[in-house]
């Protein structure tokens, strides 16, 4: 499935705003890198560069109140979700203003307020998870869609297939994208998979699956909207194999010796970024200024959250084994407050 064509786009105000959408992951992990690289983020970092449409189409398409569950590659989900460039920048940086106040790291990013439930360092390790949130939703009679995003590697994971199983025998509202970029870590897709066809994988599953451009941000918005609406109305599970790829090396440490160069240059002439530009500019609907202002723009916030992620504080000593266990179970274990009604001084009635 195909959208985004060389005579540019229907509608140019919303096309902007994807194109800025994509632009935003791809100057805030472009300075991840330079960040990373003068040994200000420590830990691992995975970056999203080249697969930015992916993000920017489906949370075009959720609701505030849906959930969304995410990998390790997460920090483009999380931006788009709502969580602030300072806050993901500052809990890189390990400082109290991250959005888990530092404790997460590249890998672990979460926030409850926007529904954005990781971050999650394991190989399919969230879609456990997702299944978990549709079962919820579903038991207390919510009309939220749960998406869960995860790469091509975790479907040679057991947990793939439990979930592929519940979801479908259960009839839960949970929309499972695949970004399937070809290499789970230095391993081909053909390497590890008889079947490559992933959205077949799915289907066996009697779950409503196709393929996607994964490189046309309009063509992920369209698919996302069409499954997320027809799993909102009671449709069940649906599926979408999102075909990308990634320009940088899996991680900071990989040196990337399982692919050439050229494939590499060939993917990167299908940048989102610069398809969907060319395509507005082509049909002049994005003149030169505009396009200077959008960049000046994205480079102005992401330099903010850099001065705040700096200007953080670490957590005290003190505070360090804080969260290990529930405020709420010391007070208990204390006794400052058997028998009392929460915010009461009184004996329970």
């Amino acid at each position: 499935m195909t959208a985004l064509k060389n005579q540019g786009v229907p509608d140019a105000g919303h096309a902007l705003h994807l194109l800025r959408q994509m632009l935003r992951v791809r100057r805030l992990e472009e300075k991840c890198i330079e960040l990373y690289s003068a040994a200000k983020i420590r830990g691992f970092l995975h970056v999203y560069i080249g697969e930015e449409a992916v993000a920017a189409g489906v949370m075009e398409a959720l609701a505030p109140e849906d959930a969304v569950v995410a990998t390790y590659r997460e920090h483009g989900h999380a931006l788009l979700r709502g969580v602030s460039a300072g806050a993901i920048l500052a809990e890189m940086y390990g400082h109290a203003e991250g959005c888990c106040r530092g404790r997460g790291g590249s890998m672990h990013l979460f926030d409850a307020a926007t529904r954005f439930y990781g971050g999650n360092a394991i190989v399919a390790g969230g879609l456990p998870l997702a299944v978990g949130l549709a079962l919820a939703d579903r038991m207390a009679g919510r009309q939220q869609v749960t998406v869960c995003f995860f790469g091509e590697g975790a479907v040679a994971e057991g947990e793939f297939h439990e979930s592929m199983n519940l979801a479908a025998l259960w009839q839960l509202p949970v929309l499972f994208c695949c970004e399937n970029n070809l290499y789970a870590m230095g391993t081909a897709l053909v390497r590890s998979e008889s079947q490559t066809d992933i959205a077949l994988k799915a289907a066996a599953y009697e779950i409503p699956s196709w393929a996607v451009d994964g490189m046309d941000v309009l063509a992920v918005e369209e698919a996302a909207r069409r499954a997320v609406d027809a799993v909102r109305s009671g449709g069940g599970p649906h599926f979408l194999e999102l075909r990308t790829y990634r320009f940088r090396a899996h991680s900071m440490f990989d040196p990337e010796l399982y692919r050439e160069k050229s494939e590499v240059a060939q993917w990167m002439e299908r940048d989102p970024i610069s398809l969907l530009q060319g395509a507005m500019q082509a049909a002049g609907q994005l003149p030169e200024e505009e396009w200077d202002e959008l960049q000046a723009d994205v480079d102005a916030e992401i330099s903010t959250a850099v001065g705040f992620a700096e200007n953080g504080t670490p957590e005290p000593v003190s505070e360090l084994a804080r969260f290990v266990y529930s405020d709420r179970l010391e007070e208990i274990n204390s006794g400052t407050d058997i028998g009392k009604e929460p915010g009461k001084g009184g004996a329970a009635g």
